[in-house]
């Protein structure tokens, strides 16, 4: 004959499952990937530079990049379970570290998109012989990395002029210019060194690093 249910017994094991559901899905999720304050930077068989803060497919080398700032203060860690026995660590990111890995990753595009894009611009013109294979892979890389919001892709594209004129033959003989008139032995009038430096300063400075 089977024993009635004993509705208080029922309710703690009940809640007994639910704890420890809850504590598994807190683990699950401090653990993943996602949550780490890392980027990941691998370039595909195309020539293609991705970006990510994912993990890259399966079998693809990837260069991880530390994020500044990432420290032991900055992390929340789960040791497992209470009962003594050692417990696989787990390690999330703060949100402050989060907000670093994006801005960095926000970072790391501009400068793929900006370098693309003034490419592009040099090969597609005839100032240098390309293929198509390299347009291609040049326009992928700034599909991909490029912002989609409209202000923000124009202010890639004027860094992309900037970058332009920065590597035009120009600037590079203003920079060997400025680097005569600032060599040891130089006796270049102070006010000759300024202006240059200005010129420099305003005109042929990278916009990206």
């Amino acid at each position: 004959m089977s024993r009635a249910l004993n509705p208080r017994r029922t309710r703690r094991a009940l809640s007994s499952i639910v704890r420890v559901a809850a504590a598994f899905a807190l683990v699950t999720c401090l653990a993943s990937p996602i949550a780490l304050g890392q980027v990941y930077r691998w370039v595909d068989e195309d020539g293609v530079t991705h970006l990510s803060s994912e993990k890259p497919p399966p079998g693809v080398k990837a260069e991880r990049i530390e994020i500044p700032g990432m420290s032991k203060r900055s992390t929340t860690k789960s040791t497992g379970s209470s009962s003594g026995k050692a417990g696989a660590a787990s390690t999330t990111a703060s949100p402050a570290v989060i907000a670093q890995r994006e801005d960095l990753l926000g970072r790391l595009r501009t400068r793929e998109c900006v370098i693309a894009l003034e490419a592009l611009e040099r090969k597609t013109s005839g100032a240098e012989p390309s293929s198509a294979t390299e347009i291609r892979r040049l326009k992928q890389t700034s599909d991909l990395n490029c912002s989609q919001d409209p202000a923000r892709r124009r202010q890639q594209e004027e860094m992309a002029a900037k970058l332009r004129v920065a590597n035009s033959p120009s600037c590079v003989e203003a920079r060997n210019r400025l680097a005569d008139l600032m060599a040891p032995g130089s006796n270049a009038p102070r006010e000759q060194v300024r202006v240059q430096q200005t010129f420099v300063d305003e005109h042929c400075t990278s916009p990206v690093r």
